[in-house]
């Protein structure tokens, strides 16, 4: 059991250095302050859209009270959410990361695929409200990248240079 954990947290170490190594410096990072601004104000229009996705979810099926349309209200809004931010993110930016001319990009500098964009949605979901682990490793890491970034493969970067 130990060897097992011993060989996950190695690898998990691994890919950490991997990607630190692999990753451009040729594109400046956006500042950790400018970032976390733009998490403020993507929370404030992620409200707005799962406002507008639940009213319509409530016109369309007129029952708010059973436990199966409860569920189903759960998973349409994450469905949502995952939606419009893996469709903005491989256009480069959510209308909060153009505000604050932020892009996201892949470690070679050009657009992030599908699946980074799936897994970056899926890690920051995990990461960021669980006590803010990806936000406190902004504070740590080399290039003040966010834990779920690394993981993914990601980069933020500052589009006004």
């Amino acid at each position: 059991m130990r060897r097992n954990y011993e060989r996950s947290f190695t690898a998990f170490w691994n890919r950490i250095e991997i990607m630190e190594k692999s990753a451009t410096p040729s594109l400046p990072t956006a500042g950790l302050w400018r970032r976390i601004s733009a998490i403020i104000y993507e929370s404030l229009l992620l409200l707005a859209l799962l406002f507008i996705a639940d009213y319509l979810f409530l016109a369309l099926t007129h029952n708010a009270s059973s436990p199966l349309f409860k569920a189903l209200l759960q998973v349409y809004l994450l469905l949502m959410m995952a939606a419009y931010f893996s469709w903005s993110w491989l256009r480069g930016q959510t209308l909060a990361m153009k505000t604050w001319r932020i892009r996201v990009v892949n470690l070679e500098g050009a657009p992030i695929t599908l699946k980074q964009a799936l897994l970056r949605f899926v890690l920051a979901l995990v990461l960021i409200p669980a006590f803010g682990i990806s936000l406190i490793w902004a504070l740590f890491d080399r290039d003040k990248q966010f834990l779920h970034d690394r993981l993914a493969a990601t980069r933020l970067v500052r589009t006004d240079v």
